[in-house]
């Protein structure tokens, strides 16, 4: 491997030099704005490779998915990744121009640099590096690249199902991973599903005067007392049956938990909070708790009038947008048919049930070829003796759409931190990281390309 890690070493300065363009294209899937063209930068790079490249529309109107295959050998590998990011909202907040990519103090900020474009070119650049030092690639590589997985992947599911041939593999290496507080490399094996809807109800035919709110039905309050049924204040999850379907951790679960350290005043500091919510006593409790407990968070409120100065409304309508963290066995289906029956039981029959996305828990074996690969990868470029290994992370994603409803399994790792500031103002990645990351794909696909493991 040393050719491969002296290449990285001469080509840092080259390889910020792509990150940044790269980054500087907009490719936000809510708006739609810069998606193809971002599509087709992702084509070229997959080309450049020497990849043999198909684009694929999941459905209408939704964004390509770039799929590449390049490589040979007695293993398949898929790599997971996505090319489009989140609004910049609020640009006032950011400290440079979120589409302008800017280095500061060893760090390199903008939008889309951690979450997942940072990720991507990492690996386009870990892949180019074995060529040129390497040789050919010790297995075969399908790389999977969607343009929607910020709004949900609305449309990965359908299309993976119908598709399975294109996703058939040894292993899945997700789209990025992370350090924790303690500087050491996490594993996840896995994520949770979620189940994003939007509640809404109308009360009157318009806004009326607020005196008339003695007899004029507040669409604003009846949506709060809604809500207000769906959560009690020690955060238990009051929808009836819901805890019913919810799998405690296994043995092997609660074995790599122990493994992880979880600061949990110093996890409240940098949220901000006085305290982390449920009463947790112990950092395993906390991260115990933030991987297996499901969650019901409101994202959202809107109703009435909320600009400056004064204006006295009775509110017609109201709509606030939630989303289900899910563990296993809690499926989106499930959820949204626990939430009507719900509500139609609390008089609350009246409050309509918009789906915007769902996706399933995905969780891997961790006595795998996969993991002890990406382990023993860990053990040697980070030069630690036991990673920490979650067995699934407490984000969602696409992983049982891609992975694991095909039978393959995943692991997650990559070059974030936990100040990364993804989906927030100033995201940002430490290139100590980004480059650390790149030298840990390689050593990943010279363990992982191994066929005999005895």
């Amino acid at each position: 491997m040393q050719p491969f890690l002296d290449y990285i070493n001469q080509h840092q300065d080259q390889f910020i030099d792509e990150l940044k363009p790269f980054c500087a294209q907009p490719s936000i899937s809510t708006t739609g704005e810069g998606l193809a063209d971002m599509a087709e930068i992702v084509r070229q790079k997959m080309l450049d490779l020497g990849a043999t490249v198909h684009t694929f529309i999941p459905g209408v109107g939704a964004p390509p998915i770039v799929y590449a295959t390049l490589g040979d050998g007695p293993k398949t590998l898929l790599i997971y990744n996505h090319y489009d990011v989140q609004p910049a909202d609020s640009i006032e907040l950011w400290d440079s121009p979120p589409f302008e990519p800017t280095i500061r103090d060893g760090k390199i900020y903008g939008r889309g640099v951690a979450d997942n474009k940072g990720h991507l070119i990492g690996r386009i650049q870990a892949i180019r590096t074995w060529q040129e030092t390497m040789g050919k690639l010790p297995c075969r590589i399908n790389w999977f690249i969607e343009g929607e997985e910020e709004m949900g992947s609305t449309h990965l599911e359908s299309f993976c199902l119908d598709h399975p041939e294109l996703l058939q593999a040894d292993g899945c290496v997700w789209e990025m991973g992370s350090t924790n507080d303690a500087g050491e490399a996490m594993i996840h094996l896995g994520a949770k599903g979620m189940l994003y809807v939007e509640l809404s109800i109308r009360s009157l035919s318009g806004d009326q005067h607020s005196s008339r709110a003695t007899i004029a039905p507040s669409a604003a309050w009846r949506l709060i007392w809604a809500l207000n049924t769906l959560k009690a204040p020690d955060e238990t999850i009051l929808i009836e049956g819901f805890y019913d379907h919810v799998v405690p951790p296994s043995e092997t679960d609660l074995a790599m938990l122990k493994t992880i350290p979880f600061d949990m005043n110093g996890y409240a500091k940098r949220l901000g909070a006085d305290k982390l919510v449920g009463g947790v006593s112990s950092g395993l409790e906390a991260i115990t708790r933030h991987v297996f407990q499901p969650t019901c968070t409101i994202c959202g409120i809107e109703s009435g009038y909320t600009g400056p100065g004064l204006k006295t409304v009775t509110p017609a309508t109201a709509k606030a947008k939630v989303d289900f963290r899910l563990v296993p066995d809690l499926k989106p289906k499930l959820v949204v048919r626990l939430l009507r029956q719900h509500l139609d039981k609390h008089g609350f029959d009246d409050v309509n049930i918009e789906v915007l996305g769902g996706e399933h828990t995905g969780k891997s074996d961790p006595d795998c070829d996969l993991v002890k690969d990406t382990i023993k990868s860990v053990q040697q470029v980070y030069g630690v003796e036991t990673p920490a290994v979650y067995p699934m992370m407490p984000a969602s994603g696409p992983v049982w759409a891609v992975a694991t409803s095909h039978g393959t399994p995943l692991v997650g790792f990559g070059a974030g931190y936990p100040g990364i500031q993804i989906h927030a103002p100033n995201e940002n990645l430490r290139l100590s990281d980004y480059f650390q990351a790149i030298r840990m794909i390689g050593q990943f696909l010279a363990n992982f390309g191994i066929e005999d493991k005895g």
